[in-house]
């Protein structure tokens, strides 16, 4: 099997996707000041894995696909309205002999810090980590979730 490398190693190709302005501004505020500095990001040398949240009118609702991350590499923490989710992929072991061709795969260690923006219940936060999929439920308090009023009528 002949591999014919068509890019220098550990670089993106520019495509339109890769110059979508909101994809430049995440990969902005994931800058860290002492790694080479890139525009595009660079493959294979960070994970930061992206989070789709939403809010019901019971809890906020946060999902991200994390594959290769156990349980035991990731750290939730929720301080009044701040909730930081840290973690940390492994890189494969290199094996003596072993030559890789292409190495595209990213990993590292990564934190995110999300302010929510009302009281929630702490104590009822619940997360699950399963088949490389996070989810993490925050149960709004109930002073803020949205209640039916009843009117009352006319005598």
């Amino acid at each position: 099997m002949n591999l014919i490398r068509t890019r220098p190693a550990r670089t993106l190709p520019v495509s339109t996707d890769s110059l979508e302005p909101f994809r430049i501004m995440r990969n902005l505020f994931r800058w860290d000041p002492f790694q080479e500095p890139s525009l595009l990001g660079e493959a294979g040398t960070a994970f930061m894995p992206s989070f789709d949240v939403k809010e019901t009118s019971e809890a906020y609702v946060f999902a991200a696909d994390m594959p290769g991350i156990h349980t035991g590499d990731l750290d939730v923490q929720l301080a009044g309205n701040r909730l930081t989710i840290s973690g940390k992929r492994e890189p494969e072991q290199f094996k003596e002999g072993e030559r890789f061709y292409s190495q595209e795969r990213s990993y590292g260690a990564f934190s995110r810090t999300f302010s929510l923006p009302e009281e929630v219940e702490s104590n009822k936060v619940v997360a699950d980590l399963r088949d490389g999929v996070f989810h993490l439920m925050v149960p709004k308090s109930p002073e803020v979730r949205p209640q039916k009023i009843t009117i009352n009528h006319e005598r």
